[in-house]
Order: structure tokens, then sequence, then C-alpha cells
């Protein structure tokens, strides 16, 4: 069964701001809004639809509007990747 885990995902929200290097992603950012890490909304979407690619499914709009933080992708992407299996 397929899992994102945290480091996979942070090369999926930095693949999404490019050559930013004011991004950090060091440390333990699991509950740190996106906005405080430097992600603007076009970055958040971009890495939803990367990952959705990725992982070939698609999240409802339930889902996709709740992604605050990396643990919300952590979970909504692991829940439905379960569900999926």
């Amino acid at each position: 069964m397929a899992e994102l885990t945290i480091d996979e995902l942070k090369g999926f929200l930095l693949r999404a701001v490019g050559e930013d290097e004011t991004i950090d992603l060091s440390g333990d950012i699991l509950d740190a809004p996106l906005a405080d890490l430097g992600f603007d909304s076009l970055a958040v979407i971009a890495t939803t639809s990367a990952l959705e690619q990725h992982f070939q499914l698609k999240l409802g709009d339930d889902d996709a509007s709740g992604l605050d933080t990396p643990k919300d992708f952590l979970d909504v992407f692991n829940r439905r990747l379960t569900q999926a299996a």
C-alpha cells in the first residue's frame, strides 16, 4: 500500500515553489500553517495537484479545502490511499 511520508511531501512542496531559498522545511513542521512556512494558495494548489497525479486519485472539495498544514496533507492523502487500497 502506498503512503505519503513527510519527506515526500517536503519534496512536492519545494517543487511547487521552485528555487525559493527562503523556504525552510527543517525541524518539526507538521502542525505549522503552510502560509507561515512561505506557501501561498497557488503553491498549495500545485502541491495538491501534483500529489493527486502522483497517487492517481482525486480529492473532493471538502478534503482539498482543509489543507492548511503538512499534517493535513499527510492525513488526507494517507486516508484516501487507504480507502483506495
